[in-house]
């Protein structure tokens, strides 16, 4: 994998700020959203996954094996689903920001998400992300990572709690659907000046009661879990993978606050995942996710566009799927090697 490279300025080693303004300009015309294509999007996005869900309940009684392998490409729809939530909290999906937080606060229904909590959160993961003395600020599951001097410096207990909590067993499929089923229902890490973003939660759960009670008249409370449980825990499982990976793999680029800088964080310290085609469709092409960073009133739908109209966007970190998967044990960013690292790869801490 190869960083970007962009012309530097000699003295804070950051790209030039011509380059900056040149590249800002080359991205402004994609970052306009088309009504009629995020409506179409949006149609025929649900359309597909209340089609599934249909087809499940019609398999329930038929054969459940067949109505949990329907739950693999339902739950990859509810992914893309998520996306088109996600774009709204960034307002770049419809020129309305009432049209957006519409169809955000729709979208959370479905995901488990709330709305207006989740796009808070995600705003401080966009302003502090790879920046190493402002990781509380962007605390998440892809904004957390110790240095290797800090996790030597730990005694035994903290160090072996941070050691666990990095499992990629337990980080990658035990720990997503505890957040979304369990952790998205209370405002647990929310600050006390938080009002409106607590209220979403509280609404997301009021809503999610109300669908639930209403389909288990209808349907029966037992077969609506049946369904929807294994759709939330497989979606929940690929979307958090899906935006980690894309921060937390070898190359990256983590920086300390003097050297931080928005566009090198973006293009260095996020990827570009390729994926194939179909699976772009299913996540919203947020592979590009180097683009996303830079860019994010850039609609979802318009990212592979800029990719291609945009060389620049073309030289930073590319991982395939294989190097994603094989990415999930990095745990540690090694300031000297200037890289993340396994635990296996820890050199021996100086003696003094």
């Amino acid at each position: 994998m190869k960083g970007i490279r962009l012309p530097q300025d000699a003295i804070s080693g950051r790209p030039a700020q011509a380059e900056r303004a040149a590249l800002r300009a080359a991205l402004a015309p994609f970052e306009r959203a088309n009504g009629k294509a995020s409506a179409f999007q949006l149609g025929t996005t649900l359309a597909l996954f209340v089609a599934i869900c249909a087809l499940m309940y019609w398999t329930f009684d038929i054969s459940y094996f067949l109505t949990l392998v329907l739950a693999i490409p339902a739950a990859g729809v509810l992914v893309r689903l998520f996306i088109i939530q996600h774009d709204c909290g960034h307002g770049s999906y419809f020129g309305s920001r009432i049209a957006n937080n519409i169809v955000g606060t729709v979208c959370s229904v479905l995901t488990l998400t709330p709305y207006v909590h989740w796009r808070r959160q995600h705003a401080g993961h966009h302003g502090n992300w790879n920046n190493l003395d402002r990781r509380e600020s962007g605390a998440d599951i892809y904004s957390v990572c110790l240095t290797a001097k800090e996790y030597q410096a730990m005694r035994f207990w903290p160090r072996l709690a941070y050691r666990l909590g990095r499992n990629p067993i337990l980080i990658h499929l035990v720990v997503p659907p505890i957040v979304f089923l369990a952790l998205y229902r209370v405002p647990f890490d929310t600050p006390a000046a938080w009002h409106a973003e607590k209220r979403s939660v509280y609404w997301t759960n009021l809503l999610l009661v109300g669908a639930f009670v209403g389909f288990g008249f209808l349907l029966g409370f037992g077969r609506v879990a049946m369904v929807q449980a294994p759709i939330a825990v497989l979606a929940s499982i690929l979307g958090v993978w899906l935006f980690a990976v894309q921060h937390r793999f070898a190359d990256t680029l983590w920086a300390r606050q003097k050297d931080w800088d928005f566009t090198a964080a973006s293009l260095q310290g996020s990827s570009y995942l390729r994926l194939p085609r179909l699976l772009n469709w299913f996540t919203g092409n947020i592979g590009f996710h180097h683009i996303h960073h830079l860019a994010p009133r850039v609609p979802n739908y318009r990212l592979q566009d800029c990719f291609d109209a945009v060389p620049a966007l073309r030289a930073g970190p590319s991982l395939s799927l294989w190097s994603a998967l094989n990415s999930v044990r990095l745990a540690l960013w090694d300031e000297d090697r200037s890289r993340l690292i396994r635990f296996r790869d820890l050199r021996p801490a100086p003696t003094v």
